[in-house]
């Protein structure tokens, strides 16, 4: 099976093995291409500016990494237009519909950032101008494949015209209107064709020659040769659905169901997520993959060995339908756990309303299974993930739940990218990440930040502080932002930009969200007053760092509102990240 995703940059290994092969694959189709040129990609697609296009590439591959083709997109935002540089299929691996898939695929980026049109270069379906049979019918399939989509040859200009008068197979400028009605004018192309002919050819073409090319292009509309190949004569429009690689990647937990507490005011219920997805899958920007299972190990790198020995005990050998609530705390010996099982639950906990019951250990598993799954496919370069789960995690410290909370799901993850690059773990729930800020408060390869009611007011009450700022090879790398009791959207996006810029500092390989939309006006656990306009602009403002990025759900309880925020925030999200 294969996908066509978009690589950014070489920060990914997978991404560095795939450029690696698209390199490969433009020595082994190019023959004219320089292998100074092929080295230059990953720098071009690092450092845009310094080549004066912005240069973005796709490539076809299959689940074991194995780039079967690939197309090089430039993008010029100056002059508001594409140029195909180059698209081809590896050596040995023709048909499939590779090439068909890669081209759609780019004319779909080239409508995303409104282009004039998209460009490319052909060489010559005639006969005169191209001596070789063989060429020659090369050129007559290439031509024929274009003229499918409505893209064909500029003629009546000199673009064609060779530097050396006895150069064979002058290439053709090609251009795909992308559907648009109106036409370009000789004008208009006259920028275009400069930018390509000094930007890609200014080593090879005079002065002279690009200034009497530019101003062969002249008068009313841009002229384009009749369709030689294609009986539909009319503007070929690009689909408007988003595309494969550009949805968000979700991972739901199949089993949360297992895990609910059907006693009076227990507001962490299974109908949470079934608000959150019906209206998130109205929104066409999600793809739905099952969750994979992972080793227990992933979490005892996070959890301490007793607690979830005792965690996984204590639920196995509760009965079905019944809880039990932590009811005596260690406060004078914490160091001697007692016999019982029941009695130990406070030993274990930082709260009274948090119940262990025959399922909790199920549910609170398979939650991390989905972060992890959704964390692997971000490693396989996806951009946007999404992990909804319930019970939610972000209360779990390394030894003790509590918060509605078992593992910290979102730690779980943040540890486990950690092996490939830096984490930025910002939590966005109304109350504390006092689980994250536990877990990572000696570390300096995971920055956390938590924007949350503050502890006078708000649970877990006995942290989140703004002087907490971490320990040791920590220290500076955990940041609070502790924020009164009534707080605004305007009020709130102030201090999300204050810590956003300490993430871009940070300068983290990847971003987990903990997403609480207890922030909310009317959440039964919260005091604050934000509106589903207020949570699209905080997704926007998040989705611009353009980090590759995790979101793992939390809390948010009010059940009237709840859907339509998280469908607010993921289209900002979106947005923030895709749109110019």
């Amino acid at each position: 099976m294969l996908r066509i995703r978009r690589i950014y940059d070489d920060t990914l290994s997978i991404d560095q093995d795939e450029i690696a092969q698209v390199q490969q694959i433009l020595l082994d189709q190019f023959p004219a291409i320089t292998a100074e040129e092929v080295e230059k990609l990953p720098e071009k697609l690092r450092n845009p500016l310094k080549y004066r296009f912005r240069s973005i590439l796709f490539v076809a591959d299959d689940p074991r990494g194995q780039v079967k083709g690939f197309a090089l997109l430039a993008h010029a935002p100056d002059l508001d237009f594409c140029y195909l540089d180059y698209i081809s299929a590896a050596k040995k691996t023709t048909g499939g519909g590779i090439g068909g898939a890669l081209y759609e695929r780019v004319r779909q980026e080239a409508a995303a950032l409104k282009s004039l049109g998209l460009f490319f270069e052909c060489w010559p379906d005639d006969p005169l101008l191209c001596r070789d049979p063989e060429v020659l019918k090369q050129n007559i399939a290439r031509l024929r494949f274009y003229e499918k989509y409505g893209a064909r040859p500029i003629i009546n200009t000199l673009y064609e015209m060779p530097l050396d008068p006895a150069d064979d197979n002058p290439p053709f400028l090609v251009y795909d209107n992308l559907g648009r009605e109106k036409p370009l004018s000789g004008k208009e192309m006259q920028p275009i064709v400069r930018a390509i002919l000094n930007r890609k050819y200014g080593d090879l073409c005079p002065l002279e020659y690009v200034e009497k090319v530019v101003h062969s292009f002249t008068g009313g509309a841009l002229q384009l040769r009749p369709p030689r190949y294609a009986k539909n004569k009319t503007a070929v429009g690009v689909a408007g659905e988003v595309p494969e690689d550009r949805r968000i990647l979700l991972v739901v937990n199949d089993r949360h169901r297992i895990h609910h507490v059907r006693e009076r005011g227990y507001v962490e219920s299974p109908v949470r997520i079934d608000t959150i997805l019906k209206e998130i899958e109205r929104s066409n920007l999600f793809t739905r993959i099952a969750a994979q299972s992972f080793s227990e190990k992933y979490i005892r790198q996070v959890h301490d060995a007793g607690y979830i020995s005792y965690f996984k005990k204590v639920c196995e050998n509760l009965p079905a339908g019944k809880s039990l609530y932590p009811y005596v705390f260690p406060i004078r010996n914490n160091a001697r756990p007692p016999k019982e099982l029941a009695v130990r639950a406070g030993y274990y906990c930082i709260d009274t309303f948090t119940p262990l019951n025959h399922n909790a250990y199920l549910a609170a598993k398979r939650a991390v299974d989905c972060a992890l799954t959704a964390a692997q496919q971000v490693l396989e370069g996806r951009r946007l993930a999404y992990a909804l789960v319930r019970p939610p995690g972000h209360h779990a410290e390394r030894r003790v739940f509590g918060g509605f909370c078992y593992f910290n799901t979102a730690a779980i993850a943040a540890h486990y990218l950690s092996a490939r690059g830096k984490v930025a773990l910002l939590d966005i729930d109304y109350h504390h990440g006092n689980g994250q800020q536990d877990i990572f408060y000696q570390c300096a390869e995971v920055l956390t930040i938590s924007i949350h009611g503050h502890p006078r007011f708000a649970y877990p009450y006995f942290s989140g502080f703004a002087e907490e700022k971490g320990e040791g090879a920590g220290l500076g790398f955990n940041i609070n932002y502790p924020l009164p009791e009534k707080v605004d959207g305007e009020y709130y996006r102030k201090i999300l930009e204050i810590a956003l810029k300490q993430v871009r500092k940070f300068a983290p390989r990847f971003l987990i969200v903990s997403l609480g939309l207890d922030p909310a006006k009317g959440d039964p656990t919260g005091a604050w007053s934000l509106v589903a306009k207020d949570f699209e602009l905080n997704g926007k403002m998040i989705g611009r760092l353009r980090l590759p990025t995790l979101v793992v759900q939390e809390g948010g309880y009010n059940n009237r509102n709840l859907g339509v925020n998280a469908r607010h925030f993921f289209t900002g999200l979106w947005k923030g990240w895709y749109e110019k």
